[in-house]
């Protein structure tokens, strides 16, 4: 089994451009969920004609969609290519890539979605990471809290102590959470693992895995 990936460029092959320096001096990935609004609110202040003004503290980029009935809360960005389906509830603090999908009555808060990323079916997303190309099956779910409200600790080879109260998860790369799937709180995916519906995950996992139940993973074999 691969080792646990925790840091950026374990996880992701590639950052967007505009916000990969706030990920260079972070030891854990997690350490950037804190610093999101204040990445927001940095690159709408100093938008320069990359992104259009859709209204204040809302930026998009070219070829965006919007549906009628979707809200969106600023401060946010949403990049080129981007399509918000009905009743998509954007509450702020976001950062949506290029080309990314936010489907049927989804919410998103304090988050980040690299390219490509798909969340369209009644999906919460809320103080996670999501990285290019990663898919959240219809129903699956980014708990960010404790039922106790303590801090949230990432159980990997060891216990990371995040100090942060509010931390839903990271996907790397490629991750596929399957349809139902519930990732609790400190939840870590690395790159190209897929999880099972109905499955509740804990904890850190490797890349190249499948995850059938909370503790039964098995590594993907080669084609």
């Amino acid at each position: 089994m691969n080792k646990y990936s925790l840091k950026s460029e374990e996880l992701f092959d590639g950052i967007p451009k505009n916000i990969e320096k706030y990920f260079i001096d972070t030891d854990f990935v997690w350490e950037i969920l804190p610093k999101i609004k204040d990445i927001v609110d940095e690159i709408i202040r100093e938008n320069d004609g990359e992104y259009e003004v859709l209204s204040d503290g809302i930026l998009i980029g070219k070829n965006v969609k919007i549906a009628e009935s979707a809200t969106i809360i600023p401060p946010t960005i949403i990049g080129n290519d981007v399509e918000i389906r009905p009743n998509a509830y954007i509450r702020g603090n976001v950062y949506i890539g290029d080309k990314c999908v936010i489907g049927n009555s989804s919410e998103l808060k304090n988050c980040i979605l690299m390219a490509h990323v798909q969340v369209p079916h009644y999906n919460y997303v809320g103080d996670s990471i999501l990285g290019n190309n990663s898919h959240m099956g219809a129903g699956a779910v980014c708990s960010n809290l404790k039922s106790d409200g303590k801090n949230i600790v990432v159980h990997a080879e060891k216990d990371y102590r995040t100090n942060l109260r509010k931390f839903g998860a990271i996907l790397g790369d490629y991750a596929d959470v399957g349809c139902g799937s519930v990732l609790n709180p400190g939840t870590v995916i690395g790159k190209n693992t897929q999880v099972y519906p109905l499955t509740a995950t804990r904890g850190a996992y490797p890349e190249n895995s499948i995850i059938k139940s909370t503790y039964n993973v098995v590594k993907k074999e080669k084609l």
